[in-house]
């Protein structure tokens, strides 16, 4: 008698073990997955709108590149399809907007907002130095 009482003892404890290590198993793909949409996924969607706005914040005279590497200046604007004048002939080309790999004019502007910016953090940097500087210059006349 005792030792079905220790046999089904032992079941029991078994299945509760194998009812632990299945829900373990869930929250670890469960986490696993919120770790592979934070790390892959939703990066991946912020690149493709910023991509999706650039294309559609094309304007006339914008300088372009192409996934193909042609370089060229936007002449006319359609819902689908632009065309550009590229070489020193002024050759156009219709191209899809999917097709538009840089804005150069808009990269342009970033990069000398980027450098005003820092030249401005630098300058403030300075001015905060020099003002300790005449500030422990003033304490030493007064000390004297």
């Amino acid at each position: 008698m005792e030792s079905i009482l220790l046999f089904a003892q032992n079941a029991t404890s078994n299945t509760a073990n194998q009812k632990s290590s299945s829900i373990q198993m869930i929250v670890m793909m469960v986490i696993l997955f919120a770790v592979m949409y934070f790390l892959m996924i939703r990066p991946q969607k912020k690149r493709q709108k910023e991509e999706q706005e650039m294309r559609n914040a094309l304007e006339i005279g914008d300088e372009i590149v192409t996934i193909g590497g042609i370089v060229g200046r936007v002449v006319t604007i359609r819902e689908n399809d632009l065309i550009i004048e590229t070489g020193a002939d002024r050759n156009k080309m219709k191209i899809e907007r999917w097709a538009i790999n840089t804005n150069k004019t808009k990269n342009e502007q970033r990069q000398k907002e980027i450098e005003a910016a820092r030249e401005a953090a630098k300058e403030k940097k300075a001015s905060k130095k020099s003002d300790k500087k005449e500030g422990s210059d003033k304490a030493d006349k007064n000390e004297k």
